[in-house]
């Protein structure tokens, strides 16, 4: 039984055990929660599902206390667990339903997500492409990345027995004899190269974001890596889009950094300085405790800070800033499979608030050593240009909840593919994404 209760939306007079899964007429079933899970803040955002659209109609946030995570990953699960509540019941009263569905986003430096590619030559090149090859050459693709997170993990923890659990994978690019392809079944060819974004976790992290939701009585669609998320959400509704960008989600604990090329994802990559460095920098300088020093940091942008406490201030958050740069250059260094990067650079996460970090990305120098064809235009992600989800709460919604926004595509992507007969669905599942 779970240690939490929360409290239902008000009920009518006449409402009964019987409607308990219910309010106001509204169906469960109907509706997908999304949780961001951040070492700063939870966001939760319950959406109605629609015909190609999400309709957001809950909203809730709530503050994490500080052992609650540690760089990115729960490390307090009944503390997680009270915060997710404190959001959930804002968001429910809000929405006037409890929603039961949830998928939930995962982040932190042990999370691995790479783009893996295998060349597959055909012992019949007159025969047509089959579900059943398909299944074998994603199965091997997979596989291949498995181990190598694996290695990887096992390393950074010390720990040869390490388990790690596929999270996300998503289709690349696929090219038969030279040619490239969207939907592969049927095709004849010799050789097929297939390039599959894969995405592991341990299986301490899964089995915490699980436990959570059983504590909150919430049935789990699907974990999802942060970074791939944004990325769903910056690639909307059109399947055969050609967006390519550098997202930077920017969050407490953490800094997720992930490529788009033409439409896929390239990798994702995270190291951990968020926005609590800069706090604990600013706390340090000036003398503060971490909470007002986190107050202070919010008011960085006021014209009426004493121009002494303003001195001290831009020291500490420049200090801090060289090293958050230096860890977002060497995380797309590891991109060297793009011979030109994209010329964007689109922000998300509570930390991107910090002015000082979209002026120095749209400002410095840190682009000359890596492979731009000249300095990315830098922007903050507008929620309102996110395809397919719309927000019909009286709430604004910043760049902050582009991650949880994220998180409502990945789920509801999982929940069309279970149900889709398609081949693109087939293709969907065989991934297992």
């Amino acid at each position: 039984m779970s240690i939490f209760s929360r409290a239902l939306p008000a009920l009518g007079k006449d409402s009964s055990s019987s409607s308990s899964r219910t309010s106001r007429g509204k169906n469960p079933d109907d509706f997908l929660l999304a949780l961001d899970i951040g070492t700063e803040y939870v966001k939760a955002l319950i959406a109605r599902k629609g015909k190609g659209s999400l309709k957001i109609v809950g909203v809730g946030k709530a503050h994490e206390a500080p052992t609650n995570m540690f760089s990115g990953a729960i490390a307090d699960i009944a503390g997680v667990a009270k915060t997710c509540e404190e959001a959930l019941v804002k968001a429910e009263e809000m929405a006037g339903v409890r929603a039961q569905e949830v998928v939930v986003g995962i982040a932190g430096e042990l999370i691995k997500g790479n783009t893996a590619s295998i060349k597959y030559r055909r012992a019949n090149a007159s025969k047509p492409i089959t579900d059943s090859e398909m299944e074998t050459i994603i199965e091997r693709v997979q596989q291949r990345a498995g181990e190598r997170a694996r290695r990887e993990v096992a390393i950074e923890t010390n720990n040869p027995d390490v388990e790690v659990r596929l999270i996300n994978s998503a289709l690349v690019s696929l090219r038969i004899d030279g040619y490239k392809v969207s939907n592969p079944i049927g095709f004849k060819g010799k050789e097929v190269i297939v390039q599959i974004y894969t995405a592991f976790a341990p299986l301490v992290h899964i089995s915490a974001i699980e436990r959570v939701c059983d504590e909150l009585q919430l049935d789990l669609v699907t974990v999802a890596v942060e970074p791939f998320a944004v990325c769903r959400a910056c690639l909307g509704d059109d399947i055969e889009s050609n967006f390519s960008g550098i997202v930077i989600d920017v969050g407490g604990g953490t800094t997720d950094v992930a490529i788009v090329d033409d439409g896929g994802v390239e990798g994702t990559k995270m190291f951990s300085i968020g926005g609590r460095s800069f706090t604990h920098q600013v706390a340090e300088r000036l003398g503060l405790s971490f909470a007002d020093a986190e107050k202070l940091k919010l008011l960085a942008d006021n014209p009426d800070m004493k121009a002494s406490i303003r001195k001290k201030f831009e020291a500490a958050i420049e200090r801090n800033l060289e090293v958050w740069q230096s860890g977002v250059e060497l995380a797309i260094e590891e991109f060297d499979q793009l011979e030109t990067l994209p010329g964007q650079v689109l922000l998300c996460g509570g930390g991107a608030s910090l002015g000082a970090i979209p002026e120095l990305l749209a400002t410095g120098d840190w682009y000359k050593s890596l492979p731009f064809s000249r300095r990315p235009v830098v922007s903050l992600i507008d929620p309102d240009d996110i395809d397919g989800v719309v927000n019909e709460t009286d709430r604004d919604l910043d760049h902050t909840f582009v991650t949880a926004m994220g998180l409502l595509r990945v789920g509801i992507d999982t929940l069309i593919g279970a149900d889709d007969t398609s081949i693109r669905a087939k293709l969907a599942r065989l991934l297992k994404n």
